[in-house]
This record gives structure tokens, sequence and C-alpha cells, in this order.
């Protein structure tokens, strides 16, 4: 299976990126973003690009390819719904059109969040926005689609958070980590369980397209 791989350097991309590097039934991953991983493998590409919502320079390069794992992703915190709709929204469905015109036997992985409202009408911004990328990426053509609604990721095997923040709590919270998977089994999972079910999820059939990813 050959995957492309958006927002490889966040959290939950480099969990992905790790365990598609590990798996040998991956045999190629194309990293795309604006800044490189920083990463050497036998397996992996990298594409640097500064503007993702514009990729007809790189329409080339995007074809053969069975698998997108999208996990690009921003905090809404601070940010009017205008603005977090054209990073969330807007960016997400232009990459999913042209990827599945490009490739339209592929299968698409897109990481929301636990509460997502799939209603679009709910009171919560980030998930009435998060709610409407979800069902419009269910209405492309590809292959298939499913959505990975995650809670709280525990960072594993040298992942980090960009977020200086998050990732002091982490680091406080680690020795805490069985029991934190043992209190909370279905909203609590670690990175690389979300890495290893996005993998199922593109390379078997699941009959849900809405995906906790505990598994």
């Amino acid at each position: 299976m050959n995957v492309l791989l958006f927002g490889a350097t966040g959290m939950v991309g480099q969990s992905v990126l790790r365990e598609c590097l590990q798996d040998p039934r991956i045999k190629r991953v194309v990293t795309i973003g604006r800044n490189a991983t920083g990463q050497q493998h036998p397996k992996l590409s990298e594409l640097v690009h500064a503007n993702l919502l514009d990729l007809s320079a790189l329409e080339g390069e995007l074809s053969g390819f069975d698998a997108c794992f999208f996990c690009l992703g921003v905090s809404s915190a601070g940010m009017s719904e205008e603005k977090y709709t054209a990073i969330t929204y807007d960016l997400t469905m232009s990459v999913a059109q042209t990827l599945v015109r490009l490739n339209p036997a592929m299968t698409f992985t897109y990481v929301t969040g636990a509460g997502t409202d799939s209603s679009e009408r709910g009171r919560s911004m980030w998930a009435r926005v998060k709610g409407k990328t979800e069902n419009d990426l269910l209405k492309l053509p590809f292959k298939a689609a499913y959505m990975f609604r995650p809670g709280g990721i525990l960072p594993l095997h040298g992942v980090r958070s960009k977020t200086k923040l998050y990732q002091a709590v982490y680091t406080i919270m680690k020795p805490f980590y069985p029991l934190l998977e043992k209190w909370f089994p279905n909203s609590v999972t670690t990175s690389e369980k979300v890495g290893r079910a996005m993998i199922e999820a593109a390379i078997n059939v699941i009959p849900s397209r809405l995906l906790r990813a505990v598994i």
C-alpha cells in the first residue's frame, strides 16, 4: 500500500508516520506539509509545500496512492469561526477534492475529535465546523472514508506534542498512563493505537465510518 500523510509533524501525524514505517504492508509513505519531519527511511519521501490550499504544483506527484491519512489540525482557542473554518474545513476539503480526482480508489482517513457535532447545529463552534467537514468528506466518491474521533491521546515512543504546555503535562502524567487507560478505556488511547487503528481501517473493511480509535 502507498500512503500520503498530511500533518506528519504533529502529535497524531508523528504516531501515524511511525506505524506506517514499521508496517511491512505499507511500501511507500509520502508526507506533505509546510515543514519536513527530518526523518530518513527507505520508504519515506517528503514534499515540503507552503500553500496546502493549492496543490496544483504537486499534482504530478500525487497519483498512485491507496490511502491518505489527514492529520492536520489546529486548536480553535482564540480563533474566529471564519478563520477556524478556513483552516479546518476549506483546507481539508481542498486537499480531499484534489486527491479524489487523482486517486478515485483511495481510502481517506480524517482525524477529528471526540465531541464532533454531525448535526452542524450545536453550540460549540469547533464541533460544528468539524462536523461539517466530516459530513462533506463522506459525500466525496472515495473508495472509503473514515472519520477518527479520538479523545485523550497518550504519546508513546518519543512522540511529542508541538505545544509546550501540553508536552509538559504529558511528561508529568507519563507514570500514570497505564492507570488512565484502565480507568477511562472509552475516552483515552495511546498514539500507537491511533496509528495502528488508522492503518487497519485503510487496509481492511470496517463497517463504521465514525471511529473512536480506541483498539
